[in-house]
């Protein structure tokens, strides 16, 4: 939901980014009569690449499956959502793991008990903390380095229910109509157009362990600007590349395959899905981070 995708036709390929600097020099100058105008050209770089990886994930269906299978057991349905799953899981991992960690964007900012340079108080420390100067500060910030604010706000769920009972929060909406701090409400006050709060949690232990469940992105959070499609010409964070050049594939770069495994007896078949994509970051100055927003367990 972050950052829009862009289908292609080839699984490789090179993307063009035009340079700032060239764009935001104020060259112009004054024109004497019977004299030629400034002018000048701007830069692209043309060595970034990207390249779609492709991601799978399969289960058997036997014969037995299906001849046992008690209502509202369904062996076929149930195993394409499992291996859907997994593969979207693996995906927003991926995500985390590109877009969602330290060191990716020009601005990295940690939660710390007291705030110093390139950190903020926690937001869970309702005494200390103010969130909304924080984002202001880091969002204007952004602002003067692109010329483009942050519009989107993604956190992970805890930093979310920080905000939720902060009383920088509270305080502002008790006289809404409903007196609840929303998304809506957070976005407004953050002065972004979207807050998109991570939900997805993922068990960590190895199977036939008791389950280790976590929230995938933490108890970060990240500040960006992002279109709200591929555009030319259009400034963005980041992109996710679909190949939906590869046969069979939808709009997501995404197909479901069905093939028999007779050697796995007779009737078994293999129901895999598989993902071709690659995430990239477009512009790092338009992207800050904010690890820990809130104290880690």
């Amino acid at each position: 939901q972050v950052f829009p995708m862009v289908p292609v036709q080839k699984q490789s390929d090179r993307y063009f980014v035009y340079k700032k600097e060239d764009w935001f020099r104020d060259d112009a100058q004054e024109r004497a009569p019977g004299t030629e105008s400034a002018g000048g050209d701007y830069d692209i770089d043309n060595t970034p690449t990207y390249f779609c990886r492709k991601y799978a994930y399969h289960k058997d269906v036997f014969e037995e499956d299906r001849a046992n299978a008690d209502d509202p057991l369904m062996p076929d349905e149930d195993a394409v959502a499992f291996v859907t799953d997994k593969i979207l899981l693996n995906k927003e991992n991926n995500w985390a793991r590109t877009f969602f960690k330290e060191g990716v964007w020009n601005h990295d900012y940690t939660g710390a008990a007291t705030a110093a340079a390139g950190s903020f108080v926690y937001w869970d420390d309702y005494a200390n903390s103010n969130p909304i100067e924080d984002v202001t500060k880091y969002a204007t910030e952004q602002a003067e380095l692109t010329g483009k604010r942050p519009n989107t706000m993604v956190m992970g769920r805890k930093a979310y229910d920080a905000l939720k009972n902060h009383p920088d929060f509270l305080d502002r909406v008790k006289y809404t109509q409903k007196g609840v701090v929303t998304t809506d409400l957070i976005a407004q006050m953050f002065d972004v157009e979207r807050v998109l709060i991570a939900n997805a949690i993922q068990n960590t232990a190895q199977k036939g362990k008791e389950a280790d469940m976590s929230f995938i992105l933490g108890n970060h959070v990240l500040l960006c600007y992002t279109t709200n499609a591929p555009k030319l010409k259009t400034a963005t964070a980041g992109y996710t590349f679909v190949w939906t050049g590869l046969m069979g594939s939808n709009a997501l770069g995404g197909r479901i395959n069905r093939f028999s495994m007779p050697h796995l007896g007779i009737g078994t078949e293999r129901i895999e899905c598989e993902l071709a994509y690659d995430m990239k970051v477009v512009a790092a100055d338009m992207g800050t981070f904010l690890k820990n927003a809130v104290k880690p367990e």
